[in-house]
Order: C-alpha cells, then sequence, then structure tokens
C-alpha cells in the first residue's frame, strides 16, 4: 500500500509540474494501480485459506488421537457366577470294526485255481470261497493208498506166516511129548512162532500209520477248498486266480468277512487321567468325517485293564458299541467318541479361568489360605466402585481416572466341569457373583515386556 501511495504523490506531483500529462497516461496509471490492489487481496485470501486448513488439520489429529486413546478399565477382568447345565464328558478317537470278524486262510502252499466271491459279497457258511490246485495233494493220497494196500497185503502174508508157525510148534510139542522130536527142534519152533507173531504185529502197525497217513493226505487235499466259516459279508479279498501262496510260519489271511455290518465297534483309546470316569453301560455319541452332521448312538461295553504306551502317553481301550442300522458306517472309519461321564442341570458355576486365576501379589489381597480336597479358590471382585480402596497389586493408589476395585479370596467347593464351567457345590457363591478371571498388565508392565522383546 505504501508503494501504490507513493506512485500516486509521484503522478500528482508529475501533473503539477507537467500539466500538459495526457488523459491516456492517466487511465494506464490507475488500471496499474487496480491490478497491484487485486494482487494485494489475492496473497490475503491464500493466506487465510492455509491458516483455516492447518487449523482444521491441526484439530482433526487431536480428535483421532482421543479416539483412538484407550478407556480406562479396572485392573481386573471379571466374569459372573451363572446357573446352567453342565456335562462332563470324556473325548477320543478310535476305529470302526465289525461286532465279529473272521478272518480266512489257508493252511496249504499252493496255487489257487479259482475264487468263487468277490468284495462285498454275502455268503453262508459252507460257501465255497477259493480252490487251490489238488493236483499234488491228490498224488500224495493215491501214493499213501497204494502203501497202504502194500501193508495190509504184507499183514495178510504175515498172518499166515504165523498160523503156519503156530501148527508147527504144536506139531512139535507133542512129537516131543512122545520123545520123537528133541528139545532143540522144540524151541526151533517156539522161536518161529515168536517171529511170526512179531511180524504181524509189525505189518499191523504199519497199517495203522499208513492209514493215519492217508487220512492226514485227504485232510489237506480238503484243504485246496476254502469255505466260509459264518454268515456274513466278504469285506476284504486278498487272493486272485493264479496266485500263489505260501503258509509257512503263519497262515496268510486270503478273506475277510464280517458277521453283522448293523452293528459295529469302536475301540478308542482313553487317557490314564480319563479312565476312572468311565464305567461301562455309558452312553456316547460318535462321529465320523463322511457324516460331520450325524451323530451315532453308542453304548461302553468294556473297559479293558491291558494298557498301552506310547512316547510316554498310558492308554487303555475302551469297547463302544454302535448302531449302524443304515449301513453308513464301514469299517477302518476314524471316529470321533464323546462319552458322558456326569451331567447337572441348574447349578451355579463358574468359569475355569477363574480357578485357575493367581493374583501377581496374593499378600496384598488376603492370607494365602490351605485348601482340602475338592475345594478350590476364586476371588470375588466387588462390583461397587465406592467400596474402598483399590486392591491394584503393585500399587498403592489408584490412577486418575481408573475405575476402582476390591477382590477378596473364596474357598468354593467344585463339582463337575464340562472343559469351561465348574459346577460350584454348597451355597459357597451367589448367583450373579462377579470373580475373577484375568489381571490386566499396567502400561509400565506392558512397556516393559514390549522392551524385552528386543
Amino acid at each position: 500500500m505504501s508503494i501504490a501511495k507513493e506512485q500516486r504523490s509521484m503522478e500528482r506531483q508529475g501533473r503539477s509540474e507537467n500539466p500538459s500529462a495526457t488523459p491516456e497516461r492517466l487511465s494506464a496509471v490507475e488500471a496499474l494501480e487496480r491490478e497491484l490492489r487485486a494482487r494485494q487481496r489475492g496473497r490475503w485470501w491464500k493466506l487465510g485459506i492455509g491458516i483455516a486448513l492447518l487449523l482444521g488439520a491441526s484439530y482433526g489429529i487431536h480428535a483421532w488421537r482421543q479416539r483412538g486413546k484407550p478407556v480406562a478399565l479396572p485392573p481386573f477382568v471379571t466374569a459372573q457366577v451363572e446357573v446352567r447345565d453342565i456335562v462332563e464328558t470324556v473325548e477320543s478317537s478310535g476305529k470302526l470294526r465289525p461286532v465279529t470278524e473272521v478272518k480266512v486262510g489257508t493252511q496249504i502252499s499252493g496255487r489257487v485255481v479259482r475264487v468263487h466271491v468277490d468284495f462285498n459279497r454275502r455268503v453262508k457258511k459252507g460257501d465255497l470261497l477259493a480252490e487251490i490246485d489238488p493236483s499234488l495233494f491228490g498224488a500224495q493220497v493215491s501214493q499213501v493208498a497204494g502203501q497202504l494196500s502194500g501193508a495190509q497185503a504184507e499183514l495178510a502174508r504175515a498172518r499166515a506166516a504165523h498160523h503156519s508157525a503156530q501148527i508147527t510148534f504144536e506139531r512139535t510139542e507133542r512129537l516131543k511129548s512122545e520123545n520123537i522130536a528133541s528139545q532143540a527142534d522144540l524151541e526151533q519152533a517156539h522161536n518161529a512162532l515168536q517171529l511170526a507173531h512179531a511180524d504181524t504185529l509189525a505189518a499191523s502197525a504199519r497199517i495203522d500209520g499208513l492209514t493215519a497217513g492217508l487220512k492226514s493226505a485227504n485232510t489237506t487235499l480238503a484243504y485246496t477248498k476254502i469255505y466260509s466259516p459264518i454268515d456274513g459279508i466278504v469285506i476284504d479279498r486278498a487272493v486272485d486266480p493264479g496266485q500263489t501262496v505260501a503258509s509257512s510260519f503263519s497262515a496268510p489271511v486270503l478273506f475277510v468277512i464280517a458277521e453283522d455290518l448293523s452293528a459295529m465297534q469302536v475301540l478308542a483309546d482313553i487317557d490314564e487321567a480319563d479312565v476312572g470316569k468311565i464305567v461301562e453301560g455309558m452312553a456316547a455319541e460318535v462321529r465320523v468325517d463322511a457324516f460331520p452332521d450325524q451323530i451315532f448312538a453308542g453304548t461302553v461295553t468294556q473297559i479293558r485293564y491291558n494298557p498301552t504306551e506310547v512316547l510316554g502317553v498310558v492308554t487303555y481301550a475302551a469297547v463302544l458299541d454302535v448302531k449302524n442300522d443304515e449301513l453308513k458306517l464301514r469299517p477302518g472309519m476314524t471316529a470321533t467318541v464323546t462319552i458322558t461321564a456326569k451331567a447337572v442341570k441348574g447349578v451355579k458355576a463358574v468359569p475355569n479361568a477363574a480357578l485357575r486365576f493367581k493374583p501377581k501379589e496374593p499378600g496384598r489381597v488376603g492370607p494365602v489360605m490351605e485348601l482340602e480336597s475338592g475345594q478350590r479358590r476364586v476371588y470375588v471382585a466387588r462390583a461397587d466402585p465406592t467400596a474402598g480402596p483399590v486392591a491394584t497389586p503393585g500399587k498403592d493408589s489408584p490412577a486418575p481416572g481408573v475405575p476402582q476395585q476390591n477382590i477378596t479370596p473364596r474357598v468354593v467347593y467344585v463339582g463337575i466341569s464340562d472343559g469351561v464351567w465348574t459346577e460350584i457345590e454348597r451355597d459357597s457363591l451367589d448367583a450373579g457373583a462377579l470373580v475373577v478371571t484375568e489381571e490386566r498388565s499396567s502400561p509400565e508392565e506392558k512397556r516393559r515386556k514390549f522392551l524385552g522383546l528386543f
């Protein structure tokens, strides 16, 4: 503005000194003055807008920081004592199998010439399943039968010789009594009779041995035909025509036959910590991945005493009978078993986190009490913020703006648990009471933990 004033004063002085100045020159000067004034106003507008934007940004940042600032919370996280139903269960897994399952093998070695059944084939007891080549075993039967015929002929010859020796001995004995034959002749005849008798016994014994051998050969020949031992369904076939099977120290399994697939069993591995909760007759729920939305009813029928140890973990096998009327369950499926051990309805319960909670400085919230069997310790919090000074471990007074809280240790009698909630027996706590489940860390503790990571 001072520059424009100086220019206008100079122009007026020039006009007074030079009265011959033209009107065109005066209009150009006025236009220049207007342009200078417009530029000056534009700079002021830009400056004002910049200041306004700066103030708005500062206010926005402040509001965002205030909004993101954490709300002051009480030092303890609490939960209410609720009235609810609690079901104590034991979970495990195992393999499904038929109640009666027979593995059919062979007692002889040979080449399979015919297989009469296939997978999923229903069979009756005594049905022919497969045949092994009988040629070699039939030849053995014929060979032993021929030997038996020869032994029978030898027995007949020995008996004839024995009869002849008996007659000779009797004749010699009469002649000796008449002093016609000597004592030596009598002894010779007696020895011949004894030898004939021995030959007869040997021939008879050989016949007995060959008869047993023939029976064994016929039995072996009968083993070339494999029959079903029960009524059922073929769930596995491990042999094909032309395949050679070898029976050495153990019989090879050729077929697996299940008697009834409408009744299945699960062998569930129960942890040693849970086996005491299970008794025979308990109900169970069985689930398989093939039908995730369907529950199959089961019953515990046996808990075996034989332990199984794997990597230091000891388990016991529990046998569960499962109904399979729709034949949806198949042998070998992995089943998840949930056994209902105990169940109560409408009882007071606390979260398990409240039973596990321990304050950082127990001495600041009361003396430590001894616990008996079936007792647990919980800490009850007062919901009234005017109930006295805050019992915050590690702090003598609450921080400004932090809600106040008192906690008091209480001994309660616990019952069954479902893994999340635990039954409270007797009238040790009222429904709706607040129990502490967690202690929040102070900002200083959070900072120390954060710095401790680096």
